[in-house]
């Protein structure tokens, strides 16, 4: 049984090339439903995985990092060096891009890309340091904008965590990222076993889109055919 549509994920390649990988299924042209200040999801995809974590990285770590096409990367990139709000040097042959510390736009850009982006990215990071926990996954109204649906912006955040982790260890964490990010995240702990009942509250999750955070995507949980979304 599943929750939603699987995810594409990159599991033992390491959380940092992928941590940002979970949100690319819905990168489309036009304007975010979270966040219609950007061009498009895959600008705001962009600029959050170099920004949130500000560091300082290739093109083609940039593409392989966000999952997107290095020719979208390119674009977008060169877009956002026109405007002043990233920055480039050269080592040798290779061009190394970050945010422009000196650009006005840099730090209110940052505060909005943590509300929209920041509670998939500050999840995986501190959900990976705790043990027993075989997935985790954003659903409700927040997956369901970040997915394209429709409907009024999400006032919390709702996250599915499978497994058998210390309960306190995920509430901790959760209670740290609401402060990070401004929106409370309200975690469901089930076993392995309960996430397989046939409950009402459980059938409208699995019907519900769904964000990957940990232990999705095709080497997670088997898909069932009819909802099972493929690539």
């Amino acid at each position: 049984m599943t929750f939603g549509q699987n995810e594409p994920t990159r599991q033992g390649l390491g959380l940092r090339i992928h941590k940002m990988e979970v949100i690319i299924h819905f990168v489309r042209n036009q304007a975010p439903v979270l966040a219609p200040l950007f061009r498009s999801e895959a600008q705001a995809l962009l600029l959050s995985e170099l920004l949130l974590p500000g560091e300082e990285m290739s093109m083609a770590d940039l593409a392989e990092r966000a999952g997107l096409p290095y020719p979208t990367v390119h674009r977008e990139v060169a877009r956002l060096l026109d405007a002043g709000l990233l920055v480039d040097r050269r080592v040798g042959r290779t061009r190394l891009i970050r945010g422009n510390e000196q650009s006005p736009l840099l730090a209110p850009t940052r505060e909005i890309l943590l509300t929209v982006t920041g509670p998939v990215v500050l999840l995986q990071e501190a959900l990976d340091d705790i043990d027993g926990i075989e997935r985790a996954f954003l659903f409700g109204s927040f997956a369901a904008r970040a997915k394209g649906e429709p409907g009024p912006a999400p006032n919390d955040i709702d996250l599915m965590v499978i497994g058998t982790p210390d309960v306190r260890a995920v509430y901790r964490v959760c209670r740290e990222v609401s402060d990070s990010v401004g929106r409370i995240v309200n975690p469901t702990i089930m076993s392995p076993e309960e996430a397989e009942e046939q409950t009402g509250f459980l059938e409208e999750v699995r019907a519900s889109p769904v964000i990957e955070i940990y232990g999705g995507g095709p080497d997670g949980p088997a898909a069932d055919p009819g909802t099972a979304e493929g690539g």
